[in-house]
């Protein structure tokens, strides 16, 4: 029996002593699309993740470039979220990350753990409360969030907006309904008897799984965290290389206004249609940048490094090295590249002189070298 999106009846909100709190009914069940709109947006953004992957599929040593992309999904996820860190210094070392910027640095870092360390154990694990609770004690471990329940549902109440949960935006159902609520959403994304469009799927998860907000501190990131998993998990991508923060925080509040509109005014189908958006938008930008990573490795391959002459083979090297850490110190080239000192900074005063690398802090010592070419285009 299918019901009719329209007809989507997201909860209830009940009166409690000084706030009403918001009990999400349960999901797992087949829903009907029939506005044209979001099936057009559906078809679009389809297109265009099967237009992404086959870039996944090409490009060689896709992964060290995948790297780049999850680190600006964590550095976006986590803006979100209030911390300041940017991408290049996302990418730093932490002996060269200032004092005053390390917390934010290591909540970066968590979501990049977190992130690889998921993808994997989908080998061995559906997606599950089981794997969504390991995620969430990663990106907690030793952060200002390590307090509360790392790993673990919630047992108390929470609320989102607000000094105090009279005065919040919006009040989660209470924690002793987590375990229902759960369960419901994981049969929900790994029901093969309904037939429910993937991209609808997971996106009815993602605004369910930010009703629950089953952990005290989190579910904003781990809640978008599931998004690309859940795109892995069912062959829409075949590398986790879309990423969809970015997109959010650019449009912050239209996401979440759209999400308290499901609730409040059980309005999915708005919700729906910023979702599918939000992919064809973040897709159209992963192809951009693909293409233009592809160029530029021609480019420097083909016409830059060439220039070193016997020097090429080393420098072919670290090219490669900085795809995946494009911010980097003589002791990183040193380290990575199994080379002396002295090869090192003659290496990298090569990369200098024919314009791959700048350096930024302008010391004499402990010097910071950035591939800006590269980077900025994942800061566009």
């Amino acid at each position: 029996m299918n019901t009719n999106i329209k007809n989507f009846k997201a909860g209830i909100f009940s009166k409690q002593y000084g706030y009403k709190n918001f009990t999400p009914n349960l999901i797992n069940k087949e829903w009907l699309i029939e506005d044209p709109l979001i099936n057009s947006l559906l078809a679009d953004a389809n297109h265009k993740l099967g237009e992404l992957n086959a870039f996944s599929s090409f490009v060689p040593d896709v992964d060290v470039f995948i790297r780049m992309h999850i680190v600006k999904e964590a550095t976006q996820s986590s803006r979100i979220e209030g911390t300041r860190t940017n991408i290049d210094e996302a990418v730093l070392s932490e002996r060269d990350v200032l004092p005053e910027g390390k917390d934010d640095w290591q909540e970066v870092q968590n979501y990049v753990e977190a992130m690889n360390y998921s993808i994997k154990r989908l080998e061995k694990l559906p997606i599950s409360s089981r794997l969504i609770r390991e995620a969430h004690k990663i990106l907690l471990k030793g952060v200002r969030g390590r307090t509360k329940q790392p790993g673990e549902f919630r047992s108390s109440q929470n609320w989102t907006g607000g000094a105090t949960i009279n005065d919040a935006v919006f009040v989660p159902p209470h924690y002793t309904l987590i375990p229902e609520l759960i369960g419901d959403l994981e049969k929900f994304l790994n029901n093969e008897e309904i037939k429910v469009p993937h991209l609808i799927r997971i996106g009815i998860a993602h605004y369910q799984f930010e009703a629950i907000h089953p952990f005290l501190d989190g579910n904003g990131r781990i809640g978008r965290l599931l998004i690309t998993l859940y795109l892995v998990c069912n062959g829409l991508l075949n590398k986790p290389t879309l990423y969809l923060s970015d997109f959010i925080e650019k449009n912050r509040a239209t996401y979440y206004d759209n999400l308290i509109k499901v609730s409040e005014k059980n309005d999915m189908e708005q919700w729906l249609k910023f979702f599918l958006v939000d992919i064809v938008e973040t897709s159209k930008v992963a192809i951009d940048t693909f293409t233009r990573i592809i160029a530029l490795r021609e480019k420097l391959e083909k016409e830059t490094i060439i220039k070193l002459g016997k020097r090429a083979p080393n420098a072919k090297a670290l090219l490669t090295y900085l795809y995946s850490k494009p911010v980097l110190t003589v002791n990183d080239v040193i380290n990575n590249l199994q080379i002396t000192k002295p090869t090192a900074n003659a290496l990298i005063k090569d990369f200098q002189s024919i314009g791959i690398l700048k350096e930024q802090t302008g010391f004499r010592r402990n010097r910071i070298f950035v591939f800006k070419e590269y980077l900025h285009l994942f800061e566009r």
